[in-house]
């Protein structure tokens, strides 16, 4: 482990407030010093002309191992994690088997400390097989090291069950984050209900499918007095009860990710064929589905105000056979990680940015409780440390993605905002320079 100083960048560093050109030590992995050091000690990284943060936090991540190895492993998903400026994922349950046991929070731990090359922070069931029918172990997954409880796509459609793991989890000091989604409503639906699924002829998902899950996870919530995490909202009517709520002091959190932020329903549609039918792309089958400008709009303006606490990728890589395919069949999901900051800063500031992909995501999910310093530039924390170009431009090429996933709806587009470097723990685990 190499003491490192990243010298001379503009440091932003939300937690503290920080937001000057400074000189960032990092000894034995972990920030030693925010300022100008009359000596650099150790590996010095000219960041002259760059942007210094802390490694981002993703609370909301799929690394598919064990189970689906030929969509992503461990070691593949934190290789792009790093590439985007992560340094902490928190990985999603929805594996083969499921992460419901300790064993299977602890083969995430041993995998991520073996094979991975950033933080690797394991989401728990919270019912068993993910099946929605009996609760997981939730104290059991806690001390073994989950740090969240989600059944992830799968939401927990019994409102008693769903109460009682919010009950357990609250004593637990644990939230539940709720892939907030009513099958029945959604049932068969495979894009947004909108003018483009019409006249392609799909079956859409429409937004009171996950604006009357919200409604029902925030009574909960405040029947309980225990914090639901709401994934990936979508909706300008999701956005307006999460901030009634909050208005309220309801226990709700929710987070975005940087494709609702910055794409449409629109991106389903790739144009006419030859023979004048209109052409779908399935990279843009995601769940939930993209939404209208104004659903954009609504998820921009909730992230700038507050309503939304952070942003979280739903990285969800998928095998090529998994896309090649009718748009019914396709997979639902994006590789998000690498695209993610670029993405991000189409929709807001980059000040905003950094913030929501730092220190916002580590408090909204309380993982200082599991890695003290978390998201910011502390002295004592974690030497975890992204420098970024937000004005360098480059063009999407999925096939040189570190993930195996290669599924993006973006390919070809050019976007602003590089990751130049990106430091866990002290080492450089990315280098673009």
């Amino acid at each position: 482990m190499n003491d490192i100083t990243v010298r001379g960048g503009r440091v932003l560093d939300p937690a503290n407030g920080i937001d000057a050109v400074a000189d960032v030590i990092v000894r034995d992995g972990v920030i030693a010093e925010v300022g100008k050091a009359a000596k650099a000690p150790g590996d010095v990284i000219d960041a002259s002309g760059l942007v210094v943060c802390p490694g981002f936090v993703d609370v909301h991540a799929h690394l598919r191992e064990p189970g689906f190895e030929h969509k992503e492993t461990v070691e593949t998903g934190t290789r792009a994690a790093a590439r985007g400026g992560f340094t902490t994922v928190c990985a999603m349950p929805n594996t083969e088997p499921p992460t419901d046991s300790a064993g299977a929070v602890e083969f995430v731990l041993r995998t991520a400390a073996a094979k991975g090359v950033v933080r690797v922070l394991p989401i728990g069931c919270v019912t068993k097989g993910r099946a929605g029918h009996d609760l997981a172990e939730l104290a059991e997954l806690s001390a073994a090291g989950a740090v969240a409880f989600s059944d992830d796509g799968a939401p927990v459609a019994d409102a008693a069950l769903m109460r009682r793991a919010l009950e357990y989890a609250g004593m637990l000091q644990t939230p539940v984050i709720d892939h907030a989604e009513e099958p029945a409503l959604a049932a068969g639906g495979v894009m947004h209900e909108g003018w483009v699924s019409t006249r392609l002829g799909l079956r859409g998902v429409p937004a009171a499918a996950e604006e009357s899950f919200v409604a029902r996870d925030i009574a909960l919530a405040q029947a309980t007095g225990s914090r639901v995490h709401l994934a990936h909202v979508s909706t300008a009517g999701s956005v307006e009860l999460v901030r009634a709520a909050k208005a309220r002091g309801a226990p709700v959190t929710a987070e975005v990710t940087p494709h609702h932020l910055a794409l449409t329903h629109e991106a389903v549609l790739t144009g006419p064929t030859e023979g004048g039918a209109l052409a779908y792309d399935t990279n843009a089958k995601v769940n939930p589905p993209l939404r209208t400008p104004e659903d954009v709009a609504a998820c921009v303006a909730g992230l700038l105000d507050g309503t939304i606490d952070c942003i979280a990728t739903d990285h969800a890589p998928h095998a090529t056979q998994d896309k090649l395919c009718e748009f019914d069949a396709a997979a639902m999901g994006i590789s998000g990680l690498e695209t993610a900051l670029a993405l991000s800063l189409t929709a807001i500031p980059l000040e905003a940015a950094v913030e929501r992909l730092t220190a916002a995501p580590a408090a909204t999910l309380g993982l200082e409780r599991h890695v003290p310093g978390i998201g910011s530039l502390s002295k004592g924390a974690p030497g975890d440390v992204a420098i970024i170009d937000p004005e360098g431009e480059w063009t999407v090429e999925p096939e040189t993605f570190a993930s195996l996933g290669k599924n993006t709806p973006l390919t070809g587009r050019t976007l602003k905002g590089r990751v130049v470097a990106t430091v866990y723990a002290g080492k450089v685990v990315h280098d673009a320079r």
